[in-house]
């Protein structure tokens, strides 16, 4: 029996440590980011017990399958919108003179600028589900919906009385959800809306070759279109936290977007992708496109996501900072951004830029918090200017550059956002919005604290520790 025992436990190191071996040259091969690579490397073979089983859960960096319409020449997606997208050629417009450099969104977006639109700016739940609400009170045709967190509180069923309603109604019903972001939403929740004729597909992110066991993946939007006529987006869910009604976050400090004319073609055709991957059907919506204003605000809309050739997400915030002047400023709940993203911003600083980053004080993602801490204080070297908001939970996802470029996005500076979800973002570029923005950083700062050298200096040994742990996971996790 004990020569058995010991077979067994010869057997199993064997093929453990195989497996590490195996898993380490996958991930020599298919890691994103250097530090990724070798911190699964020498995990996969030194822990191969509990990392190889890791590794195929949470290890890839690349979304296999996922078709995008745009990019894949082959596919019956991308020759269904071949020709809807010469619909929005009339409404591409140059960019202003002053922003000339910022036209390589447009290849990064596969999008053109778009001119023609309102938008307004939706500073707290209150007033971004009052408006959302109100959209979907007045479609009269279709509404796209797409959360990645959908729960079954106050404001969920308002939200689904509201779906369940316009469907009765007759209005084309698509709900689309992250079924890890939402893994608690109830089957009761999802089947009312089905009875009531809506349709209801997850993204399905273990969808796919080589996505079956992976945990990894997020589809992080949130987008809501009325009639192709008006969209929303940026950094809220769907919950009562939202609201600042959770008494364990308190209030909650978030930006949101609505968009009127052509801009929410963008908004849509993202939509009809993360919709085809779900449920491989292409929707039949309506593509006449109207401008709302003469020289209305142009807007380009800038999908990203694990399944992009290039890592958009962060190009896209590196090469915005690359072109300010005058000021960078920047929202983020989860501030843990890549090597480019961290040289950037000092390059910004170095050049005399104002670059301020705002960050929430109090967190509720323990990693996160703990790894701002590890690499803060060459930024501060720099010149960046680091606030720590203090008078809520700040789930903010913007940035301000110079006097007329605006972002609003569901993007998080951090290796997720960058890497490993489905993300959206919506620049405008006019300096009225600008200006806006302006002000409400303004009193989102007078909310704040700047942080110091001492903050980081004075902190003990086992929290720096903790926080250098916690920073050389994030390329990992």
């Amino acid at each position: 029996m004990a020569v058995l025992k010991r077979r067994l436990l010869w057997v199993t190191l064997v093929v453990a440590h195989t497996l590490g071996i195996v898993s380490s040259v996958d991930a020599l091969m298919s890691t994103r980011t250097a530090p990724g690579a070798v911190a699964w490397i020498v995990s996969l073979n030194t822990f191969p017990y509990v990392s190889v089983p890791a590794y195929w859960v949470f290890g890839a960096n690349r979304f296999n399958g996922y078709v995008i319409g745009r990019k894949q020449v082959n596919s019956r997606l991308y020759r269904e919108l071949a020709q809807k997208m010469s619909l929005v050629e009339c409404y591409a417009t140059p960019f202003p003179p002053s922003k000339q450099n910022f036209q390589v969104m447009e290849r990064l977006a596969k999008m053109p600028l778009l001119s023609g639109n309102n938008v307004e700016l939706l500073i707290d739940g209150e007033a971004a589900f009052a408006s959302i609400f109100a959209g979907i009170d007045a479609a009269e045709h279709y509404l796209l919906v797409q959360f990645y967190i959908v729960r079954d509180d106050v404001l969920g069923r308002e939200l689904k009385h509201r779906l369940v309603a316009r469907a009765r109604d007759g209005v084309r019903v698509y709900f689309l959800y992250d079924e890890i972001g939402s893994y608690r939403l109830p089957s009761s929740y999802l089947d009312e809306l089905r009875d009531a004729g809506v349709w209801v597909r997850s993204f399905h992110s273990t969808r796919g070759s080589g996505n079956r066991f992976q945990l990894n993946f997020r589809n992080h939007r949130k987008i809501v279109i009325a009639d192709g006529r008006f969209g929303w987006v940026g950094g809220m869910n769907v919950g009562d936290e939202y609201l600042g009604q959770d008494p364990r976050i308190g209030a909650w400090r978030d930006t949101h977007l609505k968009i009127e004319g052509p801009a929410a073609f963008g908004l849509q055709l993202t939509y009809l992708e993360d919709w085809h991957w779900a449920s491989g059907e292409i929707l039949d919506l309506d593509w006449q496109l109207q401008t709302v204003a003469d020289n209305g605000v142009p807007i380009l809309i800038l999908p990203s996501g694990p399944a992009d050739r290039f890592e958009t997400a962060s190009l896209m915030v590196q090469h915005a900072l690359a072109t300010a002047r005058r000021r960078a400023w920047i929202s983020s709940p989860y501030f843990v951004p890549d090597e480019g993203v961290q040289s950037a911003l000092k390059l910004a600083a170095l050049r005399g830029v104002d670059v301020r980053v705002l960050i929430p004080e109090r967190s509720d993602n323990i990693l996160t918090y703990l790894a701002a801490y590890a690499f803060t204080q060459p930024l501060l070297e720099a010149g960046v200017k680091i606030y720590r908001y203090n008078a809520g939970f700040l789930h903010a996802k913007t940035l301000l550059i110079d006097e007329g470029a605006s972002m609003v996005s569901t993007v998080n500076l951090d290796n997720r956002s960058f890497r490993l979800n489905f993300e959206i973002s919506a620049w405008v570029f006019d300096e009225t919005f600008a200006q806006r923005m302006g002000t409400v950083f303004e009193q989102d700062f007078a909310n704040s604290r700047e942080m110091s050298s001492t903050d980081i200096l004075n902190q003990p040994w086992w929290f720096k520790a903790a926080s250098r742990a916690a920073y050389l996971a994030a390329p990992v996790l």
